[in-house]
Order: C-alpha cells, then structure tokens, then sequence
C-alpha cells in the first residue's frame, strides 16, 4: 500500500498559529514528505482580515527555509473566506490566479484545482477547461474539489481527456466518492476529513481549540460513537493491536480504500502530526484489511454512502 500523506492547512492562522504551522512543515518536510495542500479563502473563519492567511504562512516558510522540492497543491476560485458560495472561475481570472501563485510559490507550485463550484452550467464550465489547457501544457496537475455537478465536469472533459487530481471528503459518517463515479478509475483520488471533524470516541475530552469547536459544533452527541466503541471492544479482545481512537479508524478507512492514492492530514498539534505520519507508516506496512471491511459495514448503517 502506498499512500501519500499530505499536510493540510484549513485551520493555519485560526486554531494554529503561524509558530505552530512551521513546526508542522519542519517535521512533516525532516520525515520526507512534501506534498502540501492550502486554498485561496483558507482559512474559512470568516475574518476578511485573515483571507488568504494560510497561503501567506505557507509561502513564508518554503522562503525562510529555502525550499525548492515541496509540492503545493492551490484551491481557487473562492472569493472570500465567510463560508458564502461565491466564486469566480472564468478563465480570465484563473491566468491571473495562476500567474499570483507562480510568482509566490515558485517552483514548489504542483497542482491547480478548481474549489467549490457550483455551477451546471456546461458553457461556463468549458471556459474554466480552457484554462486548464493552458495551466497542462505550463507543466501543472490539474485537480477538483467540491464540485456540486460533478457529471457536467466529466461531460466536457471528454473532449479533453485531463487526469484529475480530487479531493474527496471521506470518513465514516459521510463519502463523496460514488458522486465522482463518472471519475473512477481515471483520476487520482485524495480523502480529506477522515475524523469527521474531530470526532472523539470520549465526548468529556474536546478542548475549547478542538476544530468541531471551531466550526460551530453544538455538542451533540454522534450516533455512530457507541456503535464503534463497541465494534472495537470486539475486534480488541481478538488482536494484541488495539485500536482505542476515533481518527485512528478513519485514517485506516481512507488508507485501505483501493482507489484513495493520498490522506490530508490537517492537524493542528505537532504531537499530532507525528502519531498521525507514524499511524500512516504502521498502516502502510502492516495488514488491517480484516478491521477495513468492518468499519466499511459500520459505515454503511450510519449514512455513508
């Protein structure tokens, strides 16, 4: 199994600090991985004055450290960080998008995708493949994520045959990758939220910095917490690897998924980050294939799909 970590920043300069931020790329860059996903309206904390922020970190650290072989994958289209579906993605406005980030990421620019577009309209969206010509043929990965009619997007892309990269939110609760079906098996496949925001098997334990916090979370209690608290009661008595966490689950569902090839890993701790990278090796090289279909079963009675 080879699955690619990637270092997600949603929450840089709203829960994690920019000094925080720099000890997670100097850990996660020392450890061989380079691939780094941010947006344009990051972070969605809905403070016009932090637009942009997480990019501005990010492109602060590959300066100071002089990094020339990290692979930043850019969002765009997003307006604003107030969490509105306002976007602009005519292909005007992308060639100036794409030349900003030339010029501030350099050669560690990777991947462009298209983020958050809710348009169905075919015409519109041909405009926006248009630039994706132009940004394939200057050398980028091309990539989508949050696309509300993914079956426009497929249509026009028969005319032009691109191998996406997709951001797809998959977890235990909740996958967006049967929506991408008209995709499958000619894209490269990446899970994002594969704790569910933070979930927690202990509901005592979430901090007031916890991101389900951030996010307006109103306490709840999750009905699938019971069920898999009980499901790895049973799967421990039989195993001397014991699984006790909820993110631990929902990294091995989306690494053990055939075609997910990488897993965002947005924490916001650097002890986090270390056990999340070293639960990544461990699962890398070790078979949990029995746990996987398990929770695939668990899954598929508590809504995803």
């Amino acid at each position: 199994m080879d699955t690619t970590p990637i270092l997600g920043t949603a929450m840089w300069g709203w829960t994690v600090e920019p000094g925080t931020a720099f000890d997670l790329l100097d850990e996660f860059y020392r450890r061989g991985h380079r691939m780094v996903d941010t947006a344009t309206n990051y972070p969605i904390n809905k403070r016009p004055e932090d637009f942009r922020k997480a990019e501005r970190i990010l492109a602060e650290w590959i300066q100071v450290n002089g990094v020339h072989d990290m692979k930043v994958m850019i969002k765009i289209g997003s307006v604003n960080n107030m969490r509105t579906p306002e976007i602009f993605l005519n292909k005007s406005f992308l060639l100036i998008a794409l030349d900003e980030y030339r010029a501030i990421f350099g050669d560690t620019l990777h991947t462009i995708m298209v983020h958050w577009d809710n348009r169905s309209n075919e015409s519109e969206i041909r405009e926006t493949f248009d630039f994706f010509q132009i940004a394939h043929e200057a050398g980028f990965k091309l990539g989508l994520s949050g696309i509300r009619y993914p079956k426009v997007y497929a249509t026009v892309n028969t005319d032009f045959n691109f191998h996406f990269s997709i951001q797809i939110k998959h977890n235990l609760l909740h996958s967006d990758y049967q929506r991408y079906g008209d995709f499958h098996n000619k894209s490269t496949f990446f899970a994002y939220g594969m704790n569910a925001g933070g979930i927690k098997l202990d509901n005592t334990k979430y901090t007031e910095a916890a991101s389900l916090k951030a996010r307006g979370w109103d306490g709840r209690s999750f009905e699938i917490v019971p069920a898999l608290k009980s499901l790895l009661e049973q799967y421990n008595a039989n195993h001397s690897r014991t699984f006790t966490a909820f993110h631990e689950c929902g990294l091995l569902y989306a690494m053990y998924h055939p075609d997910i090839s990488g897993v965002l890993i947005g924490t916001s701790r650097l002890e986090q980050l270390i056990k999340t990278l070293d639960l990544a090796t461990e699962f890398s090289h070790e078979d949990y294939t029995e746990l996987y279909l398990l929770l695939g079963e668990l899954s598929g009675k508590h809504g995803a799909e």
